[in-house]
């Protein structure tokens, strides 16, 4: 893989935050919540008007105006057309599926509810129809009627888990809590759903005033997730403890998190709190809240599988049961991110009160996405002001600093790595993402020695982290410098992430450089496997067939790579200058050897 932003398996702020959403029900420690080995996905474009007439009337031309919106993400003009379609044949079932789906997904309530009524008179099993028709009824107290939608769900899917969930909370509605517990056992025949079924026994005896059963079903819910449990669970626990006089085991509780997930603030004020002791209102007060805590975990699972566009319902009807639901709002606006619709995930975030636990995380990730809507300046003030308004803290240095190496604008991501690294008392082993992102900055504005100091600092601190060990090798290799030591890094690599074409790329261009041109171009061609479409990748396999005598091959990998519109300062004129007279025995038209 050739050095730079975007083939460096970094990923900026976007995709760490993003991992956040692991904390709701299933804990993780600090480092497995922050993976890099994806890339960023960029945000859908949004729909051109060119691509959708202002007004069409024709019902067909409605319908596939709505699906080409979907298409391009624009939620609120899918749901616009599809509407306008429905109005002119308003008993299709298809048409009323993918309406109601629409209008779910941008929070039109009252049009989902209306929709989701004629849907389910047309077809009764309509399972995410009749779930949204029963958390409505619960919105409105009507309990019974919400009993009666459960009832008509079919027992498949997610059903299988939604509807014992649900249904103990319509219970507990009821005034049964009984009922709710037989209801919600259930659940327990299945050992994937028994972190749903723990903690949600634990909030209905918590709610029935049953202090054992509370007690015990937490501590059964926390053994069952792994570091030391989840966000929410711990909340609900650490709150149960502080109503029911126990603040010493609840700041117990704080503190085992905080020591799991070291860079997070969520129980900064709960940890202040359970020393002193105050009032505190549970977790769950009614029904109501106890169902949406049930969608947010779906969601949140769901999530965790990247099955976004179905999250989304779930943290839809989430925030519509519990409209001041500050961790519905969170998680909604992280499905967003995920479906690319950074203004909508803002407008998200935004209704959650800045008093909230929430708060710092959340402003953290509005900056993150009015980058993603270009809106720099905005992003870089607010994150300039969240560090003063910290000083002890890295994280909004560091997301500035990532925000502006993904600008190119390496001066002054450098300076603001160097802030946050002055903030640092003691280097420990989550910090080898900094130094290794403040080494590209600084090798990208041709500061190699210092460069070369933070991968070495990086790999001190995680001796076989795959994207550090593949770019220090390559840049040595690349330098002519270290060679053996660095292929055996690059090699090392490979083996840690074998179908990464990047690093695999890495590998064979070390092959060419040690003039090792037969393995070049077997390792090459498994990158390209991967890779079709990177530009450095192709003008490597074109220089490694025109040592082994495969020139015609090497001419089209080099125009392969010259369509692909090659990024690199001067490669252009390189590539050209190969196709029109080969690879000429010279350090610029050999790529550097």
């Amino acid at each position: 893989m050739g050095a730079g932003v975007g083939r460096d398996g970094v990923t900026l702020c976007r995709a760490t935050v993003a991992a956040l959403a692991m904390l709701w029900l299933g804990a993780c420690n600090a480092d497995q919540a922050k993976p890099v080995a994806q890339a960023t996905p960029e945000p859908a474009p949004a729909v051109e008007p060119a691509f959708i007439p202002a007004e069409i009337y024709s019902p067909l031309g409605s319908y596939l105006a709505g699906r080409l919106a979907h298409h391009e993400g624009d939620g609120g003009a899918a749901t616009k057309y599809l509407l306008r379609a429905l109005e002119n044949d308003p008993d299709n079932a298809d048409l009323l599926r993918q309406s109601f789906v629409a209008a779910l997904g941008q929070g039109d309530m009252i049009e989902t509810v209306e929709i989701g009524k004629r849907l389910t008179d047309i077809t009764p099993s309509a399972s995410v129809a009749g779930l949204t028709l029963a958390v409505d009824a619960m919105l409105r107290g009507n309990y019974n009627a919400a009993e009666e939608r459960l009832a008509a769900l079919p027992a498949q899917g997610y059903n299988t888990l939604l509807v014992p969930m649900v249904g103990a909370w319509v219970a507990v509605g009821q005034s049964k809590p009984e009922a709710a517990i037989e209801i919600l056992s259930a659940l327990e025949s299945n050992d994937a759903f028994a972190v749903f079924h723990d903690f949600h026994l634990a909030l209905i005896h918590d709610l029935a005033g049953n202090r054992d059963s509370t007690a015990r079903s937490y501590e059964t819910a926390i053994e069952g997730q792994r570091g030391g449990g989840s966000y929410r669970t711990v909340s609900a626990y650490g709150g149960f403890l502080e109503r029911n006089g126990d603040g010493d085991g609840a700041l117990a509780l704080y503190s085992d998190y905080q020591a799991a997930n070291p860079d997070s603030v969520w129980f900064e004020a709960a940890v202040s709190r359970a020393a002193v002791g105050g009032p505190l209102d549970p977790m769950v007060r009614d029904a109501r809240d106890g169902a949406a805590e049930a969608m947010l975990g779906v969601a949140s699972a769901l999530l965790q599988e990247n099955a976004v566009e179905a999250a989304i319902i779930y943290a839809r009807l989430a925030v519509h049961l519990r409209p001041e639901f500050d961790a519905g709002y969170m998680l909604l606006g992280e499905v967003l991110e995920g479906l690319g619709e950074p203004a909508a995930a803002i407008n998200a975030y935004k209704r959650i009160s800045r008093q909230s636990p929430l708060a710092w995380t959340v402003r953290l990730k509005t900056a993150d996405n009015l980058d993603a809507l270009d809106r720099v300046d905005e992003a870089v003030a607010t994150l300039r002001a969240l560090a003063v308004e910290r000083p002890g803290r890295t994280d909004p240095l560091i997301a500035l600093a990532d925000l502006l190496r993904g600008k190119e604008r390496w001066l002054e991501s450098i300076a603001a790595y160097d802030e946050a690294f002055e903030r640092i008392d003691e280097l420990s082993r989550r910090h080898w993402r900094p130094l290794y992102a403040r080494g590209i900055a600084l090798e990208r504005s041709r500061q190699w020695t210092r460069a070369e100091s933070d991968f070495l600092a990086a790999l001190e601190l995680v001796p076989d982290q795959p994207f550090v060990l593949n770019y220090l090798g390559y840049s040595w290799v690349d330098q002519g410098v270290y060679l053996e030591r660095a292929l055996d890094m690059i090699e090392r690599a490979v083996d840690l992430r074998p179908n990464d074409g990047y690093i695999i790329d890495s590998l064979g261009w070390a092959h060419y450089r040690m003039s090792n041109f037969e393995d070049a171009v077997l390792h090459l061609e498994r990158a390209i496997e991967l890779r079709p479409d990177d530009a450095t990748i192709n003008d490597h396999l074109g220089d490694a067939y025109w040592k082994v005598g495969r020139r015609l091959e090497a001419g089209f990998q080099w125009r392969r790579a010259l369509s692909l519109g090659p990024d690199e300062e001067g490669m252009e004129a390189l590539i050209s200058q190969k196709i029109e007279h080969g690879l000429v025995p010279s350090p610029v038209a050999d790529g550097g050897s």
